[in-house]
């Protein structure tokens, strides 16, 4: 019989020192009340603990009954639970000031007398640059180490994939910059009347950036430190979805905790009767189920039932921590 060999409880008891867990999956799967639900768990066992959205498309408020947005707030009553949802407007905003400066930096470096304002522009219209702010907003918390634990709520898994890649992607990119850099500041004092040496802001700037993101990538590829769970539904679709993206995970690096399986249908409250619309779905959960051992085997964690109302508040976020940490 297919069966749980290490629960959520016992690989956090196997990782003492897990400090930043994040819950990605399809859209709809359920990862926000997972995450919720671990930021519970994580306060009640004595750690300050933050849950913060990368998602942009905020549901931490929703789901606590309470306004967290723009700073991390108490949630139900747990004194060591805090919630977050991220503004990345501001951070965007900030952004764009932190990229103008340094675009006119490179400007005046080039002799040329071009504004820096429609680069900002086209730069800051790429839809990949909301990301770029959330990665930022989520390794500055890491990074001010307020809190005894992290959890955070991720986009849809392909969102996810790419925030947490971005620390490896930056240095890529980064490196290059710096070569770029080297070789265009060797050639401009070669062709200089002067020896005198110029400050260099931007190859400064690109040297300690690259330092945060070692630093970043440090953190995100601890397995001591750092653990991502998918949350799936026993359905095709989302199982689908975990199936082609893990790898990418195990590949960049980042650890991957396990797969926790929400909705399920409980058989034992199904009666034989029941609507034939029923039937077929719990025949279909079953299917898929088989599947999900097949394909995750050791590393389903958690099986929540399908609760006849939807988790949110306090009371059924307390209720859902008692199946996702047995």
């Amino acid at each position: 019989m297919n069966q749980i060999t290490e629960s959520m409880t016992q690989f956090m008891n196997n990782h003492p020192n897990l400090k930043y867990i994040f819950f990605g999956g399809k859209g709809g799967v359920g990862k926000t009340v997972m995450a919720g639900a671990a930021a519970l768990w994580a306060a009640k066992q004595g750690k300050k603990t933050l849950l913060a959205s990368t998602n942009p498309v905020h549901s931490l408020s929703n789901l606590f009954e309470q306004n967290v947005f723009g700073k991390p707030v108490v949630v139900c009553n747990e004194k060591l639970c805090y919630a977050f949802e991220i503004d990345t407007k501001d951070t965007i905003e900030r952004s764009k000031l932190e990229i103008k400066e340094k675009i006119n930096w490179f400007l005046k470096f080039a002799d040329l007398t071009t504004k820096a304002d429609d680069f900002v522009e086209s730069a800051t219209m790429n839809p990949a640059f909301e990301e770029s702010a959330m990665f930022e907003n989520m390794i500055d918390l890491m990074f001010k180490d307020e809190y005894d634990f992290y959890v955070f709520d991720t986009a849809p898994t392909a969102n996810a994939r790419r925030l947490l890649g971005m620390s490896k992607v930056y240095s890529l990119w980064v490196e290059k910059m710096l070569k770029s850099r080297e070789e265009a500041k060797s050639l401009r004092e070669l062709l200089s009347y002067t020896k005198k040496k110029e400050a260099d802001p931007l190859m400064d700037y690109l040297l300690n950036f690259k330092d945060r993101m070692s630093k970043a990538q440090g953190l995100l590829t601890n397995n001591e430190l750092t653990a991502f769970f998918f949350v799936t539904l026993p359905e095709s679709l989302p199982i689908a979805v975990i199936t082609r993206f893990i790898n990418w995970f195990y590949d960049f690096g980042i650890p991957v905790g396990g797969v926790v399986v929400n909705g399920i249908i409980q058989k034992n409250q199904v009666a034989e009767n029941a609507p034939e619309f029923v039937l077929n779905r719990v025949a279909m959960q079953e299917e898929h189920m088989e599947e999900i051992w097949k394909i995750f085997g050791n590393n389903v964690r958690a099986i929540i039932p399908l609760f006849e109302t939807e988790v949110k508040g306090a009371k059924m976020l307390n209720r859902l921590v008692d199946y996702l940490f047995v």
